[in-house]
């Protein structure tokens, strides 16, 4: 018991300092809830990292199905049609749907755990950073950037290496897993088991 209370004031002594205590779970969060978990529960075990997916939903589209992006990436998860198209192949789930939210979540959870699956770190936390930034920006970049690093298992010292991309993509792809774990998963802390805290 006491164990669960010493983790509770860490998540709220986190949430506190990343300013996000405040902020409430979007009302269209809500309806996505139970299947995310199913998802994150089959493709990760119990306990699942809900809430680290539920804030990488959060970056991505804030929940909003239908979204588009100036670049062309569609719906909760975000896809790009490639990607959608390969995933689909891969996983063999009938039509390509990145607009439907059911199959979105099934493809974002499956695609997240087969990043995780082919990166490796010290820790869990550097291993997440590496999936999500692989997710954002292409694991061809994230090992590109391995390659070029004095400790390729660290996050810390890998992250913020650019592999020959533009400025403007690196500043994305070094502040896309931080935001998700460090600050947007702490808004879902109450869906299960967080990463990186």
């Amino acid at each position: 018991m006491k164990l669960a209370k010493l983790a509770s004031i860490a998540v709220a002594l986190a949430c506190a300092a990343a300013g996000v205590c405040a902020q409430a779970i979007p009302a269209a969060a809500l309806q996505y809830r139970a299947q995310l978990t199913r998802e994150a529960q089959f493709r990760f075990g119990i306990p699942a990292p809900v809430p680290a997916i539920a804030g990488q939903i959060h970056q991505e589209s804030l929940w909003r199905a239908q979204a588009v992006s100036r670049t062309g990436a569609l719906g909760l998860m975000q896809f790009m049609p490639a990607t959608a198209k390969w995933a689909n192949e891969a996983a063999a789930w009938g039509a390509v749907e990145p607009l439907n939210p059911t199959w979105s979540i099934r493809a974002g959870v499956w695609y997240d755990r087969w990043l995780y699956d082919r990166v490796k770190g010290h820790t869990e936390c550097d291993r997440w950073n590496f999936a999500l930034s692989s997710y954002n920006g292409g694991l061809g970049w994230t090992n590109r950037r391995k390659a070029r690093s004095p400790d390729p298992l660290s996050w810390q010292a890998t992250g913020f290496i650019n592999p020959g991309i533009l400025p403007s993509n690196q500043h994305e792809n070094e502040t896309y897993s931080p935001k998700i774990l460090l600050k947007h998963q702490l808004i879902y802390s109450s869906w299960g088991r967080t990463v990186c805290h």
